[in-house]
């Protein structure tokens, strides 16, 4: 499945990148194991990703808290910080 991915604020800083386009393999099929494949792809992504229940996740912009959720059909999937605001 080839999916857009987005990265916003400081993990876009960290990764270097605003977003791309992947291939995921066949046995990523939730947010969460989209988040532990995540961790796989490289230093700086095992990085960002080692705290990955802070990191948050919006499939076709709709903000997703659980991590079972099936990512199948997805379009785009972006990941940003917690946000705060008072």
């Amino acid at each position: 499945m080839s999916v857009k991915l987005l990265y916003f604020s400081w993990i876009r800083e960290r990764l270097d990148r605003t977003d791309e386009t992947v291939e995921l393999p066949q046995t990523v099929l939730t947010v969460g194991d989209l988040l532990n494949w995540q961790k796989t792809r490289g230093e700086e992504f095992e990085n960002v990703f080692q705290h990955d229940k802070v990191v948050r996740v919006a499939i076709n912009q709709e903000h997703v808290d659980d991590r079972g959720v099936k990512i199948e059909g997805a379009h785009e999937i972006a990941f940003f910080p917690p946000m705060t605001g008072g």
